[in-house]
């Protein structure tokens, strides 16, 4: 079964910019090595532009577990965890309806 998810972050203003190399790199990794991970799209809000939300889906539970285990990931941690204001709030959802 599919698997939906949400991560919502914000991160200290001097940092933003490390963070949006961060995110393309991580996306292009995604891109490139997780065939199981079906949509990948990060967004900066427009009122406030030090916060991020991150929407993803898997194909099945063995496709996040490739995720949250890749070497991506664990780069994406390394590089935006220490910028972080406050935590990372992750929500999960299963479908209900789409296009």
């Amino acid at each position: 079964m599919r698997i939906y998810m949400t991560a919502r972050f914000r991160v200290q203003p001097e940092s933003v910019q490390t963070c949006l190399y961060a995110i393309n790199d991580f996306v292009d990794h995604i891109k490139a090595n997780e065939p199981g991970t079906l949509q990948y799209t990060s967004v900066q809000e427009y009122g406030d532009s030090f916060s991020f939300l991150n929407f993803f889906a898997f194909e099945d539970e063995a496709a996040e577990e490739l995720h949250r285990e890749s070497a991506g990931t664990r780069r994406f941690i390394d590089a935006v965890y220490p910028n972080l204001v406050g935590d990372v709030e992750f929500t999960r959802f299963g479908p209900v309806a789409s296009t």
